[in-house]
């Protein structure tokens, strides 16, 4: 459910522009995608678990929002990282 240190370093380090960068649009929709990964992966078994859905579908539109903002301030930084992160669009 939550990521691990080393899987937020790795995921800032491959996305971020510095090592420390973690408010750019491009790192935030990284690890909101790993943690909607993971939880997707939680609710498979625990189908029952209706309160981390509530909290999936937050993180999902919460990524939409940042997907959006991106694709209206940068058409190709927004292309490149839908395509490295392998969402449908």
């Amino acid at each position: 459910m939550t990521l691990s240190k080393e899987n937020k370093e790795s995921v800032i380090g491959k996305f971020g522009s510095t090592s420390g960068d973690t408010g750019s649009p491009e790192v935030q929709i990284a690890l909101l995608t790993e943690r909607i990964n993971g939880l997707t992966e939680h609710l498979k078994t625990h189908k029952k678990d209706h309160h981390s859905r509530r909290g999936l579908l937050k993180m999902v539109g919460k990524r939409r929002r940042l997907l959006t903002y991106l694709q209206d301030k940068n058409v190709n930084r927004y292309r490149t990282l839908v395509k490295e992160l392998g969402l449908r669009k």
